[in-house]
């Protein structure tokens, strides 16, 4: 028996990274799963993944900065499932440099997929749970660099202190609905893009597993418990006054 046996959740940027590794703990406590991502090819591999666990997986290719996949990728979760416990806006992008060199392409990448996307996905989500009266989760991951910004990280900083002012609203919001609404603050995460970078960084590093057991606990809390936010980094990492 799992914590979350007969609860559905959405994870966006699910195929790989963070994504992923959110989604195989949920799968581990018994939730069923759609999974978005762009990549359609490793989306796939990844559900054939999940399934091996023994869970129940959606898996629709995403846009998540489309306004009209969002809706799509709804409407398909509501009709697989027919309802919708727990949402995990994961997807995420980087861009930066200085902002006096900084594209206005790159700041509106960034923005969108950070910030712009989450908010989609949680205007269905919450539409969707009111509906269900049952209550639900919204987790939403944002970075250290909402407290502790780093040069050259403009969009990404912005967006990401963003993610936790909506997060605030969210669970404001959802509170009379029994809605809960959670940030995820990850430090340094092994993830592909560091794993596959020719000069990886020498910081200390967490696995994604290690990160996703805090995204589970969010989502396994009794229904009356909310963790509104949690910075999660390994113990050697800069991060008071960092910079």
């Amino acid at each position: 028996m799992g914590q979350l046996d007969g609860k559905v959740a959405i994870v966006t940027g699910g195929n790989r990274g963070i994504g992923k590794g959110i989604a195989k703990g949920l799968a581990a406590e018994g939730a069923s799963l759609t999974i978005a991502a762009r990549n359609a090819e490793l989306l796939s591999q990844t559900a054939d993944e999940l399934r091996a666990m023994g869970t129940k997986v959606l898996a629709v290719p995403t846009d998540v900065t489309d306004e009209e996949q969002i809706k799509a990728l709804f409407e398909k979760a509501m009709v697989e499932y027919e309802r919708l416990d727990i949402l995990v806006n994961n997807a995420g992008a980087f861009d930066g440099g200085p902002i006096d060199k900084l594209s206005t392409e790159a700041w509106d990448k960034v923005i969108g997929v950070n910030l712009r996307a989450p908010f989609l996905c949680s205007r269905e989500a919450m539409g969707i749970m009111k509906a269900q009266g049952e209550g639900g989760r919204i987790i939403n991951v944002g970075s250290i660099s909402a407290h502790r910004v780093r040069p050259r990280s403009a969009p990404y900083s912005a967006s990401k202190f963003g993610i936790w002012g909506l997060t605030q609203v969210i669970a404001l919001e959802g509170r009379p609905h029994g809605i809960t609404a959670s940030c995820l603050q990850p430090g340094n995460t092994y993830v592909e893009r560091i794993q596959n970078h020719p000069f990886p960084p020498s910081e200390p590093m967490m696995e994604v597993d290690e990160l996703a057991k805090a995204a589970v606990l969010m989502a396994t809390l009794p229904p009356n418990i909310n963790m509104l936010e949690a910075t999660v980094l390994p113990v050697g990492q800069l991060y008071v006054g960092r910079g």
